[in-house]
């Protein structure tokens, strides 16, 4: 006899535990009232009015507000590490330039090279790029892998197309 379980539907959804609030929007609306006494309390009232509406500002966007979908709190994570964090730029001049400029392949005398077409799938040339490598590497490739030079039967080492345009 097997036992049936009831498998939970909304577990993304939290609980309501003090009237329509959940835990996280109740601490966030008791922690702004409580700054705003604070501050009620420690400051004259002209001053202490535009951070106290500042606050709750910010508790209430906490507690209710969502951005793309997420909590308040990851959007103001997000940005406060923004501002911390350095930031990496990944260009560079030199690489554009390289690539503007026409380059020769090398012929190595005795052996032909197949260098795969630039035209086709960047996927797809990686993919072969990396099993020809492994099978050679193993020692298994087959003549369709590698091509060889009928004079001196010597295996030619195969290149992608990039690396043809580097050397």
């Amino acid at each position: 006899m097997s036992m049936q379980f009831q498998v939970p539907q909304f577990i993304e959804v939290e609980d309501k535990i003090f009237g329509p609030l959940t835990f996280k929007q109740f601490i966030y609306i008791l922690g702004a009232a409580g700054v705003g006494y604070v501050l009620y309390r420690a400051l004259p009232i002209f001053l202490a009015a535009p951070l106290i509406l500042g606050f709750l500002g910010l508790g209430a966007a906490l507690a209710f507000f969502r951005y793309n979908g997420q909590p308040f709190i990851l959007a103001l994570e997000h940005g406060f590490f923004f501002f911390v964090r350095t930031k990496l730029y990944l260009w560079s001049s030199d690489t554009t330039r390289k690539a503007k400029t026409p380059q020769t392949v090398q012929n190595i005398p005795g052996a032909n090279i197949y260098v795969p077409k630039l035209s086709e799938s960047k996927l797809h040339e990686l993919a072969w790029s990396l099993d020809i490598k492994e099978r050679i590497a193993a020692g298994v490739g087959d003549e369709d892998d590698r091509t060889t030079s009928p004079q001196e039967n010597i295996v030619a080492p195969i290149r992608t197309a990039r690396d043809a345009l580097i050397r």
